[in-house]
């Protein structure tokens, strides 16, 4: 019987960036939440954000934020992994080597921007609806730091996959958070090790877990649940570590799972 449903949100319900899920998903977590099953919305993305996403069910979702880094509960915060001071500046300053990538550095309910790209800038504010500041320098603001990110379109998984992740990898855990994303967190830190923070505070086990996702960040869940989900449009690594495929964001495939489960 599944008691515990975690779901990432980009590239898994909707399309990256995307501002909002559809009201017909809603709905169904709401039957779910009738049913005491628990939901949780795991994402890279801050909590503000996901939040906003899901205001209208807020009050009664589980949160996994910063790809683990942050969980919070109906306003409280339940569990916040801060990073490494060094390696957090370490990373800001190699991106800004390079020139060509924009960072973005997240404490528990606000992100700093350093940035003069004012499509970035948009894409932040009215993209991700993130809660956000801008500074001259995000290295001389006094923030506990929970997650720090590189972003570059059309993409920046060269910079990501050959040489911020191999480089980085014995120190944080850094991982490829769509198609425009690096994010570095604590070592400790994954969306795994957070559902199973939560498995444990409601003594939930794997089996009775159900959970969803599209990139390398999610498979952590994938090991921490005995059903796990991969979308069509997911890479093929990210399917070989799940259980089940279901449709891709367009075909609403986890919507159509969740209804089955109903």
């Amino acid at each position: 019987m599944i008691k515990l449903i975690a779901t990432d949100v980009d590239g898994t319900l909707v399309k990256d960036s995307s501002p909002e899920v559809y009201p017909e998903l809603l709905d169904v977590i709401k039957e779910l939440r009738k049913k005491d099953i628990i939901v949780c919305i795991a994402s890279g993305r801050q909590c503000p954000s996901i939040e906003w996403m899901f205001k209208d069910i807020a009050h009664d979702l589980i949160f996994i934020a910063e790809n683990g880094a942050h969980i919070k509960c109906r306003g409280t915060n339940m569990h916040v992994v801060p990073m490494n001071r060094e390696y957090f500046e370490g990373i800001v300053r190699e991106a800004r080597e390079t020139g060509e990538l924009e960072v973005m550095a997240n404490a528990p309910d606000v992100c700093l921007l350093e940035s003069k790209n004012e499509k970035f800038v948009e894409l932040i504010r009215d993209g991700y609806k993130n809660k956000y500041r801008l500074v001259e320098d995000i290295l001389k603001e006094p923030d506990e730091i929970v997650k720090v990110s590189i972003w570059k379109q059309p993409s920046v998984r060269d910079f990501g996959e050959k040489k911020f992740i191999p480089e980085w990898k014995d120190k944080v855990t850094a991982v490829m958070a769509g198609e425009d994303w690096v994010d570095f967190m604590d070592s400790s830190v994954n969306k795994g090790s957070a559902l199973k923070t939560i498995q444990d505070f409601f003594h939930i086990k794997p089996e009775e877990t159900m959970v969803f996702g599209d990139n390398g960040n999610d498979i952590g869940m994938f090991k921490a649940a005995g059903e796990s989900y991969a979308v069509e449009n997911a890479k093929d690594f990210v399917k070989e570590n799940a259980k089940h495929i279901c449709g891709s964001w367009k075909e609403k495939g986890v919507l159509k799972v969740l209804k089955e489960l109903l």
